[in-house]
């Protein structure tokens, strides 16, 4: 059955549910590294461990805060970075700044842990969620640093928030003068940059300036890009001393299981490699009346509605799309978008990491609902539609989902950033630390 948006009421609201069905048990999640051929992981060393075995010299003589969270971490204890430089007595930390999820990684998506003392260090620790450059500036002038720690990890994705964290703090540090020092760590996802790019009229906190969708570096690298493209015209000027600790061993077509590193949650929905890989893309889900499996134990892997059923498997599954199998599934999210109802839907299944190009394969994904579904919608906002405001802005701009809406494939849909991706990463190549194979 074929129902392009243009011809349908798309957002007249979700359709009835599936609540007769029998939910089915659920495989457990594939791990991001199966396709890869099965080589021995390489063994990548991050900047905080880099810096940790030189006792710290590049932080000699600084008051420091530090931007970190859970993910923050020296691997001889798999402690925060913040402990091993309080317990070394070689660095002064003056104040740890927690971005969403909060420092020690306690609070959901949209939410932070507040400002408090760390029991375990003493420091004080702010909260910086939401935080823009006056804010920021601010809490420097409050706790006396002289220069600024980033230690996060990132997955890669323009819409996940740890970057505009950054980037806020990048544009107060450049404001006050005070250096800035990535500890830097693998881009999860490589170093292929995907998807649209940012426009200008889309900007938000989940894209506050133009980079692709997937943007394919690391935090350093993202660090030196925004230094060189955007603080000059945002804050005046760029930062007086960036400094980045580079990884040791890691180059930019490795992904996450190459780097023999353990993997530790970003944030509460991002539980393994292989979510990291499919969300650039699957996250779109987000801005539809679909859950995107939170609430479940496979979010951004587990996509379905109460309307969906065995058709969208089936037809997923005749398009061939390279790198991933799809499984039909059934669950009950606990929380979030159809909380306690049965949803029909997929498991998305990788079985060639390498092969997976995640915002295209949404796309196809989406151009399927579309096509079989009426009861398709984008998310609701106090009881209606958004109207796709917030597909606009993970996407970027309203082209997505314009081309959409007027029943575009999904060819002619990915078609339609090709150029801009190109500009992107000519642009961006000037900035890049690691070798690459492409």
């Amino acid at each position: 059955m074929s129902n392009p948006l243009g011809r349908r009421a798309l957002l007249g609201g979700a359709a009835a549910g599936a609540g007769a069905l029998a939910t089915l048990p659920l495989t457990a999640g594939t791990a991001a590294a199966t396709g890869r051929g099965g080589g021995r992981p390489g063994r990548v060393r991050p900047g905080a461990d880099v810096a940790q075995a030189d006792r710290w010299r590049v932080l000699a003589g600084q008051r420091v805060g530090v931007i970190t969270n859970p993910t923050g971490v020296v691997q001889d204890t798999l402690g925060s970075v913040v402990d091993a430089m309080v317990g070394s007595g070689r660095v002064e930390v003056g104040a740890v700044f927690g971005p969403e999820h909060g420092f020690r990684g306690t609070a959901q998506a949209g939410e932070s842990e507040g400002t408090s003392v760390d029991e375990r260090t003493g420091v004080t620790v702010h909260d910086a969620y939401g935080a823009d450059a006056e804010r920021f500036a601010a809490l420097y002038a409050e706790s006396g640093v002289e220069t600024v720690v980033f230690d996060i990890q990132d997955v890669g994705a323009r819409f996940y928030t740890y970057i505009w964290t950054m980037y806020q703090a990048m544009v107060a540090a450049a404001r006050t003068g005070l250096r800035f020092v990535v500890l830097d760590r693998p881009n999860p996802v490589g170093g292929r940059a995907r998807g649209p790019v940012l426009r200008p009229g889309f900007t938000s906190g989940v894209g506050l300036d133009a980079i692709a969708q997937a943007h394919g570096m690391t935090a350093g690298e993202v660090a030196r890009f925004f230094d060189g493209e955007f603080l000059p015209r945002v804050a005046g000027r760029r930062i007086a001393d960036l400094e980045v600790v580079r990884l040791q061993g890691w180059r930019a077509d490795m992904l996450y299981p190459d780097t023999g590193l353990p993997w530790i949650l970003p944030s509460p929905n991002m539980p393994s490699p292989t979510t990291a890989l499919l969300y650039p893309g699957t996250c779109l889900f987000e801005a539809t009346n679909l859950s995107e499996g939170r609430g479940t134990t496979l979010p951004f892997e587990l996509i379905g509605a109460p309307y969906v059923d065995h058709r969208w498997a089936e037809a997923l599954t005749r398009r061939r799309l390279p790198g991933v199998r799809f499984r039909e599934a059934w669950f009950t999210p606990t929380f979030s978008k159809n909380a306690n109802q049965v949803c029909g839907g997929v498991q998305v299944h990788v079985t060639d990491a390498d092969a997976v190009d995640p915002v295209a394969l949404v796309t196809h994904m989406l151009v399927t609902l579309r096509d079989l579904y009426d009861g398709f919608d984008w998310r609701l906002v106090g009881g209606s539609s958004d109207g796709g405001r917030w597909m606009d802005l993970l996407t970027g701009s309203d082209r997505f989902r314009t081309q959409l809406e007027a029943g575009a494939s999904a060819d002619a849909i990915t078609a339609g950033w090709r150029d801009e991706l190109r500009a992107f990463d000519r642009t961006r190549s000037a900035y890049l630390l690691y070798p690459r194979s492409r």
